[in-house]
């Protein structure tokens, strides 16, 4: 039986969460991709809080931006959540891709937040 891509994605995400946790100590950035936009967050699984979001919805940087759904805005969202991690005290994290691949606009995003000061 062949699967459905977002299927897939969902078996693949639950294979990373089983060995992927935040901790107070080092929480969890989590990366979602739709097909317009990236959501990253970075969450205390021990208290499920989040600590700090950033998305290419907000109003900065979708005036910015020609489209959302490119490399440039995601590296963007990887700037901008490093920059919030770190007005928050975190410097390390544990890198959740969201079951997507490592590679384009979620690759993007790690590689921005790295650049921007965050460990991981």
């Amino acid at each position: 039986m062949k699967l459905t891509r977002k299927e897939s994605l969902r078996r693949r995400h639950g294979r990373i969460r089983s060995a992927v946790s935040g901790t107070s100590d080092r929480p969890r950035l989590a990366v979602f991709r739709s097909h317009e936009h990236i959501y990253a967050q970075i969450i205390d699984d021990t208290r499920h809080h989040t600590l700090a979001a950033a998305s290419t919805l907000e109003p900065t940087l979708k005036s910015e931006l020609e489209s959302s759904a490119t490399r440039d805005a995601s590296t963007q969202v990887g700037k901008l959540i490093a920059e919030r991690a770190i007005a928050a005290g975190i410097r390390q994290v544990v890198f959740d891709r969201g079951g997507n691949l490592y590679h384009g606009r979620v690759k993007a995003l790690a590689e921005a937040a790295r650049e921007g000061g965050l460990d991981f």
